[in-house]
């Protein structure tokens, strides 16, 4: 292997870094605190009529099976 190797996975490792950086810091700006409270709640609205599934519906295998076929 050249000697160029190992400089280039050293820029390409700073570049992730930076970049990894940057978009730390624009996920913790305070102008997205409130676009992310709301996307945090989304799985606990439960907007919808349909009540929730019961264990047991829309599973493959009903509870005595053990899948392999007995």
């Amino acid at each position: 292997m050249s000697g160029y190797w190992g400089h280039a996975i050293g820029v390409i490792t700073v570049l992730l870094l930076i970049a990894f950086i940057a978009i730390w810091i624009w996920a913790w700006r305070p102008r997205h605190k409130q676009v992310f409270d709301r996307m945090a709640r989304v799985p606990l609205d439960n907007d919808d009529d349909r009540p929730a599934p019961q264990r047991g519906e829309g599973d493959r295998f009903t509870e005595g099976e053990g899948g392999d076929g007995r």
